[in-house]
């Protein structure tokens, strides 16, 4: 160990110490005070949080997204094909009569069935991919600053997802 208190990778031994002098993903990022130990110890902290917070936005955008596909509309004209005239006998569909330029057509409205796999939309499928890359960058950035083996890092960590799910927890239940 050198006199500033970390010591090369190659040295680093595989077990939990105690030092405020630990560098975190890069070697500009080292505090050199207890100050600013506390103060990465505190970003850790809400970054963790953060991560457990992103994972209750993703079910609840997940849930929007489930629930605006339910509500998906579609206009079948009637008695133009055979399918209308299954779809009139179901209890879900409504009945209604549409006016375009004073022509009125007899239609049928029902809701989209939901299928396990929903068929690929830009606009849920672009963001669920964004929200999942960014909930595994966060993941193992944390990952990285617990394999420091910092003790305070590692309660750092663990204090943020702590407090994420005591902040988030209710959002993700099931039911909701």
């Amino acid at each position: 160990m050198d006199m500033s208190g970390m010591m090369p990778a190659s040295e680093m031994v595989m077990t939990f110490f105690t030092s405020s002098l630990t560098p975190l993903y890069s070697e500009q990022w080292a505090p050199k005070s207890t100050g600013a130990y506390a103060g990465t110890c505190i970003f850790l902290i809400l970054f963790a949080a953060l991560y457990r917070g992103s994972f209750k936005l993703l079910h609840f955008l997940e849930h929007k997204w489930l629930e605006s596909a339910m509500k998906r509309r579609y206009v079948v004209v009637a008695d133009k094909t055979p399918i209308a005239e299954r779809i009139s006998s179901d209890a879900d569909s409504k009945t209604a009569v549409i006016s375009a330029n004073g022509v009125e057509e007899h239609v049928v409205i029902v809701q989209s069935p939901i299928q396990h796999v929903q068929p690929w939309r830009f606009s849920v499928d672009l963001p669920r991919a964004l929200l999942y890359t960014c909930i595994a960058g966060v993941g193992y950035l944390l990952m990285l600053a617990v394999m420091t083996f910092n003790v305070g890092y590692f309660l750092s960590v663990l204090g943020g997802v702590f407090l994420g799910e005591l902040a988030f927890g209710r959002y993700g239940a099931p039911g909701n």
